[in-house]
């Protein structure tokens, strides 16, 4: 599906439930931290999202996008144990773009397909705007968290990294 109509799916989605949400055109950006100093907002207000390949047992293959703030890495420990797993880790870039129906640094908070599972971090819900690429990398949108539990509907689990406290603290 090219990335276009996965923006119009997208659109089309969060018209018709009504949802109060904002475009932000910018320069073609993909890096989380570089777009959201594009947009005006912290990283943590950013919707990282990574597809992840989950193996329960050496025949079981699922995958996993896993949406967590954007100033934060995917706890992959957390992932494994949510899913009673062996094994964790990143997709390959073909499946990944194949199954989020976007190009890498476009990738929604969204799935669009049944064999792409959406588990997102709790931080990333609670966010009164959440600010993600909409399947593009010139355009991002902007949503209230509870807005985006309402309409994506994910699993909400903790899979980001704790965060570290500072040296001395």
């Amino acid at each position: 599906m090219p990335e276009h109509d996965t923006y119009q799916h997208l659109i089309g989605l969060l018209d018709a439930c009504a949802v109060d949400y904002r475009l932000i055109d910018h320069a073609p950006e993909g890096s989380t931290e570089s777009v959201s100093a594009l947009r005006g907002h912290p990283a943590a207000e950013a919707a990282k999202c990574i597809v992840l390949r989950v193996k329960p047992d050496r025949n079981t293959s699922r995958h996993v996008l896993a949406v967590v703030p954007g100033d934060r890495r995917v706890d992959l420990d957390a992932v494994r144990e949510l899913f009673s797993a062996r094994y964790v880790g990143f997709s390959d870039a073909a499946t990944a773009e194949r199954l989020a129906r976007a190009v890498p640094g476009t990738v929604l908070p969204f799935s669009f397909d049944p064999d792409l599972e959406l588990v997102a971090d709790p931080e990333v819900v609670a966010q009164p705007r959440l600010h993600f690429n909409a399947a593009r990398l010139d355009r991002s949108l902007s949503l209230s968290g509870s807005d985006y539990v309402r309409v994506a509907k994910p699993q909400v689990e903790r899979i980001a990294e704790r965060t570290q406290c500072p040296p001395g603290h």
